[in-house]
């Protein structure tokens, strides 16, 4: 009878010990969901330590159970966004290309976010899953700034693509690794050299803060800050701080680098007659032929090996992008950007992923999605039916291109 009574003793003991215990772990863990961008936004440290900073802790994620399939996810963390939902309600997708729409509708799944997929050579745009969050005001664009960037960087001749930068210690990249990797100091970098006046200039230049549609009905512009952002041009230029990017204004850009350099106004026909019809209109021509060349490495790399390497490589269908993932303050949300283009023989297609949520979110699982897009559209074929080249079209389209630089940055 002692003998049992020892061991219940003991037990006993155990217990105490472990409820004493279990508090301080659960509150580390909490701590460490919390981790996020958007802490290190409120830090006043100078660039290069913060961006390092950032480097390091951007790719904690919130420690979140797997999915059940058919049950609702129960939300932790600093987001407030469901990582899956109903991504077609209420879209109007009267005028729009059913084959497309269905690869689009397949690769997305579940997942909380949109697709848009436009034409490069003619800015019709083919397809939009879910019109609501495409038609919005935008989100942080994460890494997705870095292709403006480095253009401007190009044009503005502070780096070619071989200019090696260092990051730390003794390790230096290149332009094609650090777009391909996605690395914050290098961009960082670009930023305090090029300075908010000429980074503002080019971002307005290439679309940003302006709706990237023609009278498409529901668009909202993004947002370009009128001043610095307060944590300093690094955090601009490789998190896009400060900045607001709508999926429309993205999809513009890399159709831009696309086809070349020409600015399309997106159309959206409401119709089938009307898609029939729809004649390209330029907003704008950008002198950036000759920069192109630099960064279709860096973009392809991205792919090949980079951050949007879960597309899977394959080099019968190449396809250049950009990835981004971040946190956005106000919704607030964890996103997941990538922006890109397919070039072959047979033609381009330009797709761009945004994905919301918190679990599961990030750059390389939109550009996972993306991926699909265009596998499904590959395996039917598709490309081959896009961008006709007829001479009335081509007859009609401005070719002197527009300057990169004005006079002033402010005009």
């Amino acid at each position: 009878m002692s003998f049992l009574s020892g061991r219940i003793s003991q037990w006993a003991g155990v217990l105490v010990l472990l409820s004493a215990v279990t508090p301080a772990v659960a509150t580390k863990r909490v701590v460490r969901r919390t981790i996020s961008v958007r802490t290190l936004h409120r830090s006043s440290a100078p660039i290069a330590p913060l961006v390092a900073t950032v480097t390091k802790r951007k790719i904690t994620r919130s420690a979140q159970p797997a999915s059940t399939p058919g049950k609702a996810r129960s939300l932790s963390g600093p987001w407030r966004v469901p990582t899956y939902a109903d991504s077609t309600e209420g879209d109007r997708i009267e005028g729009e290309d059913p084959t497309v729409r269905r690869a689009a509708l397949d690769a997305l799944g579940r997942l909380n976010g949109t697709v848009v997929v436009a034409d490069p050579l003619t800015g019709r745009i083919l397809t939009i899953v879910n019109q609501r969050l495409a038609f919005r005001d935008g989100f942080q664009p994460c890494s997705t700034v870095k292709v403006p960037v480095a253009l401007a960087a190009l044009s503005e001749s502070i780096v070619e693509r071989d200019t090696r930068i260092r990051i730390y210690g003794r390790t230096t990249m290149t332009l094609t690794e650090a777009l391909a990797r996605s690395s914050n100091q290098y961009f960082a970098s670009l930023g305090q050299k090029l300075g908010f006046e000429r980074v503002s200039y080019y971002a307005h230049l290439f679309g940003l803060g302006e709706k990237a549609g023609l009278d498409i009905e529901g668009e909202q512009a993004g947002l370009l800050p009128p001043a610095p952002p307060k944590n300093g041009m690094g955090m601009m230029t490789s998190f896009g701080d400060g900045i607001s990017l709508t999926p429309l204004e993205l999809t513009a850009i890399v159709s831009a680098v696309a086809n070349g350099g020409t600015l399309y106004y997106l159309q959206y026909p409401r119709t089938q007659d009307e898609a029939q019809t729809i004649l390209p209109r330029v907003k704008r021509h950008l002198d950036i032929e000759a920069l192109i060349p630099e960064i279709k490495p860096g973009m392809a790399g991205a792919v090949e090996y980079g951050t949007a390497r879960r597309i899977g490589f394959d080099p019968n269908q190449p396809i250049f992008g950009k990835t981004g993932t971040c946190t956005d303050e106000r919704s607030p949300t964890h996103l997941g950007w990538f922006g890109s283009f397919s070039e072959t023989s047979r033609g381009k297609l330009a797709v761009t992923v945004l994905l919301t949520g918190g679990h599961g979110v990030s750059g390389p699982a939109a550009a996972g999605v993306a991926g699909n897009v265009y596998k499904n559209l590959g395996a039917v074929d598709y490309v081959a039916e896009v961008n006709p080249q007829s001479p009335v079209l081509r007859s009609i389209l401005p070719t002197r291109p527009l300057a990169l630089r004005a006079r002033s940055y402010g005009q």
